[in-house]
């Protein structure tokens, strides 16, 4: 029989309930349980439960963290910052899906409001994840115009279909929401790009402005930059912003069969 040893920090231990409402109360107050973790102790992962009233808090999952950290744990560690949708800081998997927290409702959740880091990175600190290597596959990508003909200090205009070319595109926040939630991205993400750096890829191959787009394409030709996307759509259904990276990643297939014709 094969027998596998996991990490010690695999296992999950319940931790401690804070702020336990009145009974006559109850029904004011919600459940939150909360992934956490300290590097600086040898001691494992732990969900610490709390109970926040909802009659004294603002209507988003974001609202019930800060509200935690502020009046019942100032130890609970988060990112955080906009609190618009616009930043991507506070991406974490809530309820079971990757999103933010900013822009998640309560009311959108039945019963205890579980929260956790973006699974499948290093974890610094309670639900702050690791994204170095995320931002470093979005650097290789090089994501600004790169031109030779164009006058630096004129402006490089664009038709109104080719600016439309970039809808769905530009608005990527670059959360990680989606190349999280991507099992080719678990298994493979010290090599495969994932679908995040790859629709940023795409916004500048399709921009009219851009004059290396053969660069660009050379530089993701490769059975795993590139190829390791199954189309499973979990980032699609992920994005907090709408978009459909899946889509995006298809384009960039379809470019690198045009030009061998």
């Amino acid at each position: 029989m094969v027998q596998l040893t996991l990490p010690k920090n695999s296992t999950i231990k319940t931790g401690s309930i804070r702020n336990k409402p009145d009974p006559a109360r109850r029904s004011a107050f919600r459940e939150f349980r909360i992934y956490r973790w300290n590097p600086d102790t040898d001691e494992n992962p732990h969900v610490d439960t709390y109970y926040v009233d909802l009659e004294k808090c603002g209507p988003m999952v974001l609202d019930g963290i800060i509200k935690i950290k502020n009046e019942i744990d100032p130890t609970l560690t988060f990112r955080r910052s906009c609190r618009e949708g616009i930043c991507g800081s506070c991406a974490m998997n809530v309820d079971g899906t990757n999103t933010l927290a900013c822009t998640k409702p309560l009311e959108d959740i039945k019963g205890t409001v579980k929260i956790y880091p973006l699974p499948h990175t290093p974890v610094i600190k309670d639900l702050v994840p690791d994204l170095t290597q995320f931002y470093a596959q979005h650097r290789s990508i090089e994501p600004w115009l790169k031109t030779d003909s164009a006058e630096p200090e004129k402006e490089w205009k664009q038709s109104r279909d080719d600016r439309e070319k970039l809808d769905g595109l530009y608005e990527c926040i670059l959360c990680a929401c989606c190349s999280t939630s991507c099992p080719s991205y678990w298994w493979n993400s010290d090599r495969y790009l994932g679908p995040a750096v790859l629709l940023q890829a795409y916004r500048w191959i399709v921009d009219s402005r851009d004059e290396a787009t053969g660069e660009r394409l050379d530089n993701l030709e490769d059975p795993f930059r590139l190829y390791r996307c199954h189309t499973i759509m979990n980032c699609a259904k992920a994005c907090p912003k709408g978009l459909n990276p899946a889509k995006a990643i298809a384009g960039i297939k379809k470019k690198l069969v045009e030009r061998r014709f």
